[in-house]
């Protein structure tokens, strides 16, 4: 079986549905694109096309697979042309590749299907089904599974790109790993390096990098036999400003304790959200892949480590379910959406300690004061680390391999007018978290920057980054010189730019 959809190349102006629906698919709706059309291309002769027409035209184009940016990298107003893949969704081993092939446009969630019922295996991709897999990779992109397995770039064998060169030709290129292709550097850059930097990409192999043989049922990890999930929560009218320090101190700790890779609990994944008081809870949930006896032991100690010195959570919940079914629904409370969508900001930051009892002060101060009242506002704690910080910094483009938590001060509105409001409380509170650093989390002794997938334009904005720290430095580290010679070499004529984009090397 796989999934195998052809479609003709297709041209749509404004006036034409497919041109609504595919300027609409945004998941933050707090922007807009207006270009001249749209191009839904179905292989990738077609995108070689559409990109050549593209650039011969002089106007600026971009390209959306599941439209799930947090920036608007593609609803740009300066966008003349979206080019967008999703058509292109065939997930199939090659046996030539000896690698499992995704084009590009296949979704997180087709993919995990595809991936599971045709061999039992699995990526550890991110957490919401819908993404796109075009620019959800090139990121480094991680997700339920990520303590226990790694970042799914942790698992790209080769990659397809669809690149202009200094004359204005579009082709088609395959980088591999294999230290003798020549191309090599052009799949290193994908392995974290960020989408909408060098070209198209058209298709992803996967291989792990341990694997043998050409049996795609052994070319990548063994799918979960099962899953365990959890939910609890306590109320927030039961917590004050001690127990809440007593409750973000025991997590904190608990992460430091539990992120090595020879962890017994990496095989547990966890997030913590702490919302706004008049949210009404704090709520954390995970994930475990251990077997039903040890996931709920699992479940048990955490919870009690959480509530050490503190009160136990109410409402506490476990199900056990297949893999599938919860990879293709996950958590369905914590991506509802409302019927027109949802604007949002979302300030990212690794953190290699847990935060201080300063900063954790910060956020009491910020989820509970009544001169604002932004309700979508939280911060989530996420657990990271285990086999993510098993590979060296440099082995990809996604150089952060010493974090314990991946956080997000985030906030979320519906109504245009509640913007300002939402946006002024979500960025002081970042800096506010982070002001011994300029505002920012520079890497060093406490925190590794901030992941390219959850983009934040402020960090290139001297406003709000204070710190001296360039915001590539926050989100590549060391790595930044060589993606940037990658770019000069692939992307000659800056035709693949946006806000946070790789500036090519002089």
């Amino acid at each position: 079986m796989s999934i195998d959809t052809q479609v003709e190349s297709i041209k749509a102006g404004p006036d034409d549905p497919l041109y609504r629906a595919t300027v609409d698919k945004r998941f933050n709706k707090r922007f807009r694109a207006n270009p001249d059309y749209v191009r839904l291309v179905g292989s990738t002769d077609q995108v070689v096309s559409a990109v050549e027409d593209a650039v011969s035209e002089g106007g600026r184009l971009v390209v959306t697979s599941g439209g799930h940016c947090l920036e608007g990298f593609v609803s740009d107003p300066d966008v003349r042309v979206i080019i967008d893949i999703s058509p292109m969704k065939r997930v199939y081993h090659d046996a030539e590749m000896r690698a499992v092939a995704v084009e590009a446009g296949a979704t997180v969630g087709e993919t995990f299907r595809a991936l599971f019922e045709m061999w039992g295996v699995v990526i550890p991709l991110g957490e919401y089904p819908e993404i796109g897999m075009g620019g959800h990779v090139v990121g480094g992109a991680f997700g339920f599974l990520c303590r226990q397995l790694g970042l799914a770039a942790d698992y790209l064998y080769a990659v397809e790109v669809v690149t202009v060169n200094k004359i204005g030709r579009a082709s088609s290129v395959v980088a591999t790993r294999e230290t003798s292709d020549p191309n090599r550097d052009l799949w290193w850059a994908h392995t974290g390096g960020g989408g909408g930097n060098f070209g198209v990409v058209t298709r992803y192999w996967f291989r792990s990098p341990e694997a043998s043989g050409d049996d795609p049922a052994k070319l990548l990890p063994r799918a979960p036999e099962s899953i365990t999930t959890f939910r609890a929560e306590w109320n927030w009218s039961d917590i004050d400003e001690t127990s809440f320090l007593r409750l973000a101190r025991n997590h904190g700790i608990w992460c430091e304790r539990n992120s090595g890779a020879d962890s017994p609990n990496a095989s547990l994944w966890t997030l913590l959200e702490l919302h706004r008081k008049q949210f009404g809870k704090i709520i954390v949930r995970g994930v475990s892949t251990a077997g039903a006896a040890v996931a709920e032991r699992q479940v048990d100690d955490h919870l009690a480590a959480l509530s050490e010195g503190f009160i136990a959570p109410e409402a506490r919940h476990l199900a056990r379910m297949s893999w599938l079914e919860f990879a293709l629904n996950p958590f369905p409370d914590m991506f509802a959406m409302p019927p027109s969508g949802v604007s949002v900001k979302v300030k990212d930051a690794l953190l290699k300690k847990r935060f201080t009892d300063r900063q954790i002060a910060v956020a009491y101060d910020y989820l509970t004061r009544t001169d604002h009242d932004a309700m979508g506002g939280m911060l989530g704690l996420a657990t990271y680390g285990g086999r993510i910080n098993t590979v060296a910094s440099d082995a990809t483009a996604a150089s952060q391999r010493g974090s314990i938590l991946d956080t997000a001060c985030t906030t979320g509105w519906v109504d245009p007018r509640e913007e300002a409001k939402n946006l002024k409380w979500v960025r002081a509170f970042y800096r506010d978290l982070f002001a011994e650093s300029g505002g920012v989390p520079v890497p060093g002794e406490a925190y590794d920057g901030a992941f390219i997938n959850h983009p934040d334009v402020d960090l290139a904005d001297p406003v709000f980054n204070t710190s001296g720290v360039p915001w590539h430095t926050l989100y590549y580290n060391a790595n930044y010189p060589r993606l940037q010679r990658i770019k000069a070499r692939w992307d000659p004529r800056d035709v693949f730019r946006h806000a946070l984009s790789i500036r090519p090397s002089a």
